[in-house]
């Protein structure tokens, strides 16, 4: 990626404590500092070494949240993980932020983020998204809950989870101006981007991880599919075998998206995800019906 005129003016903040999911850090840290853009890792106290959730993420603050003054930069950024309930717990770590949100810079949270957003009373009346469990966290705090990768609201960005990173971090981007074919980005609202691609560069998934990732999804769901259906065969009663039914097809479409997903990257299903339908279906007519 070419570096843009001017950005080493801008500055942006990521927050960090114990517990943060490792990727919400990462992947925003270093897709905004390959861009030229000078970022500042904030956390409670000085001279820690703070830990990842997963343990990839070992690392020192540049400063404090006590001393940190907002006017001072361009944006923040909050990942998830369990660190956000511990940052909602500092009175200066919520300060900041407000301050930052107050004064109309980017405020960018991920996943469980959104916690210290709650705390500081900053989501009444915007549209928000984070990770499922806060959903009604989000909805009580005065926002609409929208279930969708990248939901933005004036300086506000939000996203749900790790497989939102690459788009969470592009919208960053694209709000401090390093955005478009001079970036050699796609736009946030490209559906078709191969997003994956940049998350791998920003340190996320790598493909064969993504690939793992959506085959043992796919062994799951097809021995699930089959055992449904071999159940529903068995039962002598009417609306179970409905709901089986209903339930086999349901996991026929998650197949389907599956499958669809390995092929856009240029795969096929693995032989245990092959294989996993017929391991249901030898396991199923080794038992009973409900009849017997």
């Amino acid at each position: 990626m070419t570096q843009l005129n001017n950005f080493s003016k801008k500055k942006v903040a990521i927050l960090i404590e114990n517990g943060v999911e490792d990727a919400e850090f990462q992947v925003p840290y270093k897709g905004i500092k390959m861009a030229g853009i000078d970022v500042v890792v904030l956390g409670s106290r000085m001279n820690e070494t703070y830990k990842g959730k997963q343990g990839k993420v070992s690392v020192q603050p540049d400063g404090t949240t006590t001393e940190a003054i907002a006017s001072e930069f361009d944006a923040v950024v909050i990942p998830g993980g369990m660190a956000p309930d511990k940052m909602r717990t500092n009175p200066n770590t919520v300060r900041f932020v407000t301050e930052a949100m107050q004064q109309g810079k980017i405020v960018a949270a991920v996943c469980h983020g959104p916690q210290v957003l709650i705390e500081g009373d900053l989501l009444k009346g915007k549209q928000a998204t984070g990770f499922v469990a806060i959903r009604k966290d989000i909805i009580n705090a005065g926002a609409n809950y929208i279930d969708e990768p990248l939901v933005i609201d004036g300086n506000l960005i939000t996203s749900r989870l790790p497989g939102d990173l690459a788009i969470f971090t592009t919208a960053i981007l694209s709000r401090l101006g390093y955005a478009g074919k001079e970036a050699a980005m796609p736009e946030v609202t490209d559906t078709n981007a191969e997003w994956w691609k940049l998350a791998d560069a920003w340190g996320g998934s790598t493909k064969g991880e993504i690939v793992k990732g959506l085959n043992t999804a796919l062994a799951g769901e097809r021995y699930a599919q089959e055992a449904y259906e071999q159940y529903a065969e068995k039962t002598s009663d009417a609306k179970l075998r409905s709901l089986l039914q209903e339930m086999s097809q349901n996991k026929i479409r998650h197949i389907q998206k599956l499958e669809a997903r390995l092929a856009q990257l240029g795969e096929q299903p693995s032989l245990t995800a092959k294989a996993a339908d017929k391991y249901a279906k030898v396991k199923t007519a080794l038992q009973g019906s409900d009849d017997t």
